[in-house]
């Protein structure tokens, strides 16, 4: 199967997945993570009108971003090193996982040189496993909080990864505790704050997601294939 008939596949299970649940199709896009992947597979989801690309390394992400012309826009999905952000500021359209005040202050230092506001995401571990990044579901409110005053940041959603399970369905309780903590913290009516974007959902359990409200899929490699 080409990159083409992947993309097709994906957004037609998203419009399934969409629609099952109620929700307009459009509500819902598509990050197509490229990372590990060439250029030239880029090229290819761009050619079936892609445009929404995730990455997960500064150093792939500033080189691939340098071949790719045209109007895309580039999601960094990893967990970033403050020091690393200077290297993709004014670069990327949205940061997916931003778990702690010292990285928003970094981002913070580097669009405000550009003049430019970066909008990011919260990355929360509501799975609690230490393997994983991200701040806890108790700390997340505080952290909107102290990230809100920052002038040259714009917090728009939340972010998760659930455990890894070989049925979608295991994971839906963590999608949900994602959707209820935005809900929770949009009642606290933080100045300047927006919880209108979910990223949640990868290639095994986006369907899933989709029905407990993402409004961003991260899709790999039923997209590229396996790295």
């Amino acid at each position: 199967m080409s990159v083409a008939d992947n993309l097709q596949k994906i957004r037609n299970r998203i419009e399934t997945a969409a629609r099952a649940s109620g929700r307009d199709p459009n509500s819902v896009r598509l990050v197509a993570v490229s990372k590990t992947k060439p250029a030239e597979a880029v090229m290819e989801a761009i050619r079936a009108g892609q445009l929404i690309f995730g990455e997960n390394y500064v150093q792939e992400l500033t080189s691939k971003a340098a071949q790719v012309p045209g109007p895309v826009e580039w999601h960094f999905i990893g967990a970033l090193q403050s020091n690393k952000v200077k290297y993709i500021s004014g670069l990327v359209t949205l940061i997916h996982s931003v778990d702690r005040l010292s990285l928003a202050e970094e981002i913070e230092k580097q669009w405000g040189k550009l003049e430019k506001t970066c909008d990011i995401l919260i990355e929360v571990n509501v799975s609690g496993e230490k393997s994983k990044a991200g701040t806890t579901t108790s700390e997340a409110v505080r952290l909107v909080r102290d990230i809100a005053r920052l002038p040259h940041i714009r917090v728009r959603g939340l972010m998760t990864m659930p455990p890894f399970f070989d049925e979608p369905e295991a994971a839906r309780p963590y999608f949900r505790e994602l959707r209820e903590l935005a809900g929770e913290i949009a009642s606290e009516e933080i100045p300047d704050v927006e919880m209108n974007e979910l990223s949640m959902g990868m290639s095994g359990d986006f369907e899933v997601a989709i029905e407990e409200g993402a409004t961003l899929v991260r899709v790999g490699s039923a997209i590229f294939g396996y790295r």
